[in-house]
């Protein structure tokens, strides 16, 4: 049995009133916000290199494989931890994994700080990526299990909301140092969200649903109801304490090829490649880069226009947040993958015209569209999809392989790119990514599920009942 938060045991059930509805949301409202200070750190620490790497390669003269080096092994360390977190939170507890990662982000943070040659940066570049793995697989099952069905899908998205407002705040911290080129500063000031994210979890509780898992029936019944109120509770802890006792045991890799389980498994790495292979990631590291060779050759002038990028960012997850629990999964996922295939194709088209010279603001216009339709499909729904997809059993497991696959495919395509463009050339190779969008469309058409309005005990009975995922699709689309 795993140890549990004594401030969870306080909590104080046999007093309900009238404002407990209220207090509630409120207490549901803070605990998710406090859990996606992580996906703020992972959006920072992913962000912030995209104008450190400019003065980063003027302090220790690196080659362009150095500096693909230099962005790309914060993803190594991504990739194992993100599929490794998974199943450690199943064993000792999101919570105490998420207390982990804060203490991991700072640590990263201070090394790459002090780091006196390229080695040690990129040794401290790992330890963040370790960070950001742990958040990315740990954030969004802890808030998908503390959030009710019908507003899953806005809260769980605070995670890329977080992600999103991280990258902001990374490249005003690089405008902000670009005068001094104090790139040390724009690393080390991931400091202040690590500790931030540490602190908030000291008094937030364990999920009620890995409660169960682990036999805490009593706790996850009072924990259900300090974020829930008394209404509808016993309902919803029966529903939870059911589905806790039928995956009693702990997971193992050989459940995952089960007939009702494949299907799941096939949907979360496959978003997770498509989320990276269609280039967000090469626009997020390499922003001033893209825009520099567009035409904007102030390198002042090219971070703010990255900042203009990241401002798109942030307001079109906020739009994807409103509208995900009233829309749906499938409907945003399609339609923005859409705007993200005629952005690719635009963007190659004008780099193929004069090599962007002429076209530097409209450069700038496609780039914040195709960020605005990520951020309505990809960036959100991919997090969102793997919280809910798999069962309890064997669901941080699940969401870690999917996580650490989205680290792979990410490390491949920000470890390739500055060679692509010097190979393929600018048009050629977001058309690759053009192509790629539209194979990412066809996946999401034909086999993504859609989840809207659904508790995650629902969602793991229709996989039992409905082995396919294009029969559940049919029934909700």
């Amino acid at each position: 049995m795993c140890k549990v938060n004594a401030t969870t045991a306080k909590l104080d059930v046999n007093n309900p009133s009238d404002k407990a509805p209220v207090v509630s949301q409120r207490y549901v409202y803070i605990a998710a916000i406090f859990a996606a200070v992580g996906g703020l750190l992972f959006g920072y620490d992913t962000g912030v290199i995209s104008g450190a790497l400019i003065f980063i390669k003027q302090s220790f003269g690196l080659s362009i494989f150095q500096q693909e080096l230099a962005v790309s092994s914060v993803l190594v360390g991504a990739a194992v931890l993100a599929i490794t977190g998974g199943s450690l939170s199943d064993r000792f507890g999101r919570r105490k994994m998420l207390l982990i990662t804060s203490v991991v982000f700072i640590a990263g943070a201070l090394v790459c700080a002090a780091a006196g040659s390229i080695q040690i940066l990129i040794l401290g570049r790992v330890i963040v990526g370790m960070g950001i793995g742990l958040a990315s697989s740990v954030v969004p099952l802890y808030i998908s299990e503390i959030s009710p069905a019908k507003a899953r899908g806005w809260q769980v998205s605070l995670f890329q909301l977080a992600i999103t407002v991280g990258i902001l705040a990374a490249y005003l911290a690089d405008y902000a140092f670009t005068p001094s080129a104090a790139w040390r500063w724009m690393l080390g000031l991931a400091v202040v969200p690590g500790a931030l994210l540490g602190a908030g979890m000291l008094y937030l509780p364990e999920t009620p649903r890995f409660l169960a898992r682990h036999g805490h029936f009593d706790l996850a019944r009072t924990v259900l109801i300090k974020i829930r109120s008394t209404q509808n509770v016993e309902k919803e802890f029966q529903e939870i304490k059911a589905a806790s006792q039928e995956s009693a045991l702990r997971g193992h890799i050989s459940d995952l090829l089960l007939p009702a389980v494949r299907p799941a498994l096939m949907i979360g790495i496959g978003l997770a490649v498509f989320q990276q292979v269609t280039g967000i990631n090469t626009i997020i590291y390499y922003a001033p880069y893209i825009i520099r060779t567009a035409g904007i050759n102030s390198i002042q002038g090219s971070i703010l226009a990255t900042a203009g990028i990241g401002t798109v960012n942030v307001v079109m997850t906020l739009v994807s947040m409103w509208l995900i629990d009233r829309v749906g999964r499938r409907p945003l996922l399609l339609t923005g993958i859409t705007g993200m295939i005629i952005s690719l194709g635009a963007l190659g088209y004008i780099f193929h015209l004069s090599e962007g010279g002429n076209f530097a603001g409209l450069s700038v216009v496609i780039l914040m569209f195709y960020v605005a339709s990520f951020a309505i499909s990809l960036g959100p729904i991919f997090w969102l999809l793997i919280a809910e997809i798999y069962p309890l059993k064997i669901r941080g497991l699940a969401a870690g392989i999917a996580a650490g696959t989205n680290w792979l495919a990410n490390f491949a395509v920000s470890l390739t790119f500055l060679s692509l463009l010097k190979g393929l050339g600018p048009s050629l190779t977001f058309w690759l990514y053009g192509v790629l969008a539209i194979g990412s469309w066809l996946f999401s058409y034909y086999l993504v599920p859609e989840t809207k309005g659904r508790s995650l005990e629902e969602i793991e009975a229709l996989w039992h009942k409905k082995p396919e995922a294009t029969q559940i699709n049919s029934a909700s689309v």
